[in-house]
């Protein structure tokens, strides 16, 4: 085992404190009288100009200081201002305080402006309820509370998702007699939208509207994106049309559309924003080719990518990457690369999201050493890798079943304190266990818990299907069965890789009792699990309950499969029910649902022989054949078999012409 247990923790580090010394003391100030007599008095403009140019902020508080511990110069509102301001800039909130506290002794009230700056700094370095504090303390500075200031507060809350104290500050906004304005309505229906409160936001909207302070553009996208994120699309798009749609909103509505794979609305709002005479940008067409790409309709993309440069708009990264990502997903690995270098030819710098696409689509093809490369690449170019690209790595690995190479990309993340989270860890499980290091996964799994980062269903299921697939059935019944210690419970795919395994190993009994587990806990029902279950039935020659099963697939709504179907047909003919497998068949012909193919007629040509004989089965051979559907070497085998246990000898000679003629 190559993996390393800790990691390489990264420690914020805290910008060193400047020291403040402002000598006030009189006593001290005059030790030498001499050269206070000869001292020159600045001037305020003079005192503005250095500290506006000095670059260091090391430097501009030096000055600042010995001019203070001086008679050359008393400090005013503006150099205040300017030293302040210049410390938000570097964020050193200690000074920052210190100054505050000194012009308050020195009788010097704060500007709107002062408070602004700061309230701005505490967002910057995430310190809200340090601003919300500091807020309440303004009256001691001289300073009034403003529309403008509770504004920045409530942006700087909401930036932190501090969603409880945004409210209370709302209602004390209204209840100093302040209206609020355009952007405080924005920020709070951006909270709610947040908050997924669209209701909410919807209501804010006509409360707007009533106290004569009209929605903008930024509202209603705010409101129109967090709908379709949501789902409502049609919704959305009805609110949209009760006003002049800009291009944000529009872009908004076809992200929206894209996501639902709605292709045809989108296409109509494309053509409506050019009939209003809004031109779509580059997020429109970006938005578009990365669904299109999504769908593996690369041929289409291309045709949008087409339309864009057509209309002058140029693309970006992110055009791109959904362009690469499309080609990636069509197998089109050469067209990919060609792409990618035409990004870089552009002059377009990929960043992170980029990489990490590239990385992802050469993994996708087994290219795990041009992936690495690419690594490479980035941190050459000053572009940091983050636990998705050490993450992909892995996983691309993992399907490889490369184990060193998984744990020379983990130890390597180790190393750079880059701090692993649930989808790498089940990366690292996987691959474990296509080796058969179960001890080594349970192992990993369980540092998950103590890292804080507890493994979720997809994660036991990793480990539940490898222990399967390689012989530890017992094994993987216990992890099954342990995984609520672990705060996750088994899902549709846990229960189908155990009823596979227990089907597969003849443990009718048991696979039946977690199939009935599954039914008491009401967990879903796919097409695999029926498939699972109906195969496990027939091949232990359970005929009636898999017809039984069969007919509660079709009310539950699941739609049959190809295996299905064979499977269920097989049932008839084992059954000596032959006729009702013709009429499945026959039905499936004529409504297009399915076509039967060879496995299905074997079953059938088979099933007619026995039950009917050879001359009739001949005759849904010719049948089978007219439907340009060809015997393989299973059909004739059936035949032949059937065939021969059906008459004992070689049989009338114009039956065994006949069978070979169709030969």
């Amino acid at each position: 085992m190559y993996l390393r247990d800790g990691y390489s923790l990264l420690l914020k580090v805290k910008k060193p404190a400047i020291p403040f010394v402002l000598n006030t003391n009189p006593i001290l100030n005059s030790k030498n009288p001499q050269i206070e007599e000869t001292q020159t008095l600045l001037k305020e403009s003079d005192v503005l100009n250095r500290l506006r140019t000095e670059p260091s902020i090391v430097l501009a508080l030096d000055y600042f200081k010995s001019i203070a511990n001086s008679k050359s110069f008393e400090h005013t509102k503006l150099t205040y201002q300017i030293m302040i301001e210049k410390l938000c800039f570097e964020c050193h909130v200690d000074g920052v305080q210190y100054l505050l506290q000194q012009m308050k002794l020195d009788g010097i009230n704060c500007s709107e402006d002062l408070f602004i700056t700061l309230i701005s700094t505490y967002r910057r370095v995430g310190l809200a309820e340090q601003a919300l504090k500091m807020f309440y303390r303004i009256g001691e500075f001289g300073c009034e509370p403003t529309v403008k200031m509770y504004n920045h507060l409530l942006d700087a809350l909401l930036s932190e998702n501090r969603f409880q104290m945004i409210n209370p500050i709302y209602s004390n906004m209204k209840r100093d007699g302040m209206e609020p304005n355009v952007y405080t309505y924005n920020i709070l229906l951006k909270a709610l939208c947040k908050n997924n409160r669209v209701d909410g936001a919807r209501k804010l909207l006509v409360e707007m509207s009533k106290k004569g302070c009209d929605p903008d553009i930024v509202s209603y996208t705010t409101v129109i994106s967090s709908m379709c994120r949501l789902g409502d699309v049609e919704e959305a798009r009805d609110l949209a049309m009760k006003f002049q749609p800009s291009v944000s909103v529009y872009n908004a509505l076809i992200n929206g559309f894209c996501r639902e794979r709605k292709m045809e609305d989108v296409w109509f709002l494309l053509n409506q924003m050019v009939d209003k005479g809004i031109d779509p940008n580059v997020i429109t067409y970006s938005t578009i080719i990365n669904a299109l790409s999504d769908k593996g309709d690369v041929g289409l993309a291309l045709a949008v990518w087409g339309k864009m440069f057509a209309r002058g708009c140029s693309p970006n990264v992110h055009t791109f990457t959904s362009l690469i990502k499309g080609y990636f997903a069509g197998g089109r690995v050469y067209e990919a690369l060609d792409t990618w270098d035409g990004m870089i030819r552009e002059g377009l710098q990929p960043n992170t999201v980029a990489y990490n696409n590239l990385i992802r689509g050469l993994c996708s093809h087994g290219k795990m050493r041009e992936a690495v490369s690419v690594t490479r690449n980035m941190e050459e170019n000053g572009c940091f890798l983050n636990v998705t690209t050490y993450g992909t790595l892995i996983d691309g690995f993992a399907k490889a079943g490369d184990l060193t190479g998984a744990s020379e990309v983990w130890n390597t993340m180790m190393r750079n304190g880059c701090i692993p989270n649930v989808i790498v860890y089940t990366s690292m499980v996987d691959v474990l266990c296509s080796n058969s290091m179960f001890d080594q996964a349970q192992t990993l799994i369980e540092k998950m818990v103590t890292d804080n980062c507890p493994p979720n269903t997809v994660t036991m299921n990793t480990l539940i299907k490898g222990l399967c697939c390689r012989g530890g059935l017992e094994s993987a019944v216990d992890v099954f069965d342990q995984m609520g210690e672990y705060g996750c419970s088994p899902n549709t795919t846990t229960y189908n890789e155990l009823l596979n395994s227990l089907l597969k190993a003849n443990r009718i009994t048991e696979a039946i009792a977690r199939f009935r587990e599954m039914e008491e806990k009401e967990i879903e029902m796919n097409l695999v699990t029926y498939n699972t279950m109906l195969g496990g039935f027939y091949r232990t020659g359970v005929f009636d309950e898999t017809l039984r099963l069969f007919g509660k697939m079709l009310i539950g709504g699941v739609k049959p499969d190809a295996l299905t179907y064979n499977t269920v047909i097989n049932v008839y003919c084992r059954k000596g029910q032959v006729k009702s497998g013709i009429q499945i068949v026959d039905k499936l012909s004529a409504g297009g649902d399915w076509c039967p193919e060879v496995i299905a007629y074997t079953s059938l040509l088979c099933g007619i022989c026995n039950e009917f004989g050879v001359e009739e089965a001949v005759v849904y051979l010719d049948k089978m054949l007219s439907k340009g559907i060809y015997p393989n070497a299973a059909t004739w085998n059936a035949l032949v078999r059937c065939l021969f246990s059906s008459l004992g000898h070689l049989g009338p000679m114009h039956v065994v012409d006949d069978i070979l003629a169709l030969g």
